[in-house]
């Protein structure tokens, strides 16, 4: 049974930062896409970081281009969310998720590829 494991997320000022953890566990290998998404009440779910755990090609969205980073651990099984210069706007629920295992190709920067989800982490920023 694939398992996500979100940590990381809390309270922080304009500008601070945050990391955010998720390790997947329950392939047999890894998945081939791990993800990060986030939806603020009455809002849209929104993709905003993605990355191929085989290439290792990462893309992050326009909102958060410059500020927030995805990278892989030494593992490949988990991967971090680097959120600098935090903005009111990002507070919102953080939800991990992560594609099937790495045999099968995803499109990483689809929704549609990622069927396991953890159960999301709270991001509150203060102004």
């Amino acid at each position: 049974q694939v398992d996500l494991v979100e940590s990381g997320g809390g309270s922080a000022q304009a500008g601070g930062s945050l990391r955010l953890s998720c390790a997947a566990s329950g392939y047999y290998d890894r998945p081939y896409c791990m993800g990060w998404f986030r939806q603020a009440p009455g809002k849209e779910r929104e993709r905003i970081a993605a990355i191929n755990t085989r290439t290792l090609n990462a893309r992050t969205a326009d909102s958060v281009k410059g500020r927030f980073t995805i990278v892989q651990d030494s593992t490949q099984s988990t991967v971090y969310l680097q959120m600098n210069d935090l903005k009111p706007e990002d507070a919102a629920m953080y939800y991990c998720a992560a594609s099937g295992g790495i045999s099968t190709f995803y499109n990483c920067w689809a929704d549609r590829s990622y069927s396991n989800w953890g159960q999301g982490t709270q991001v509150t920023v203060s102004s």
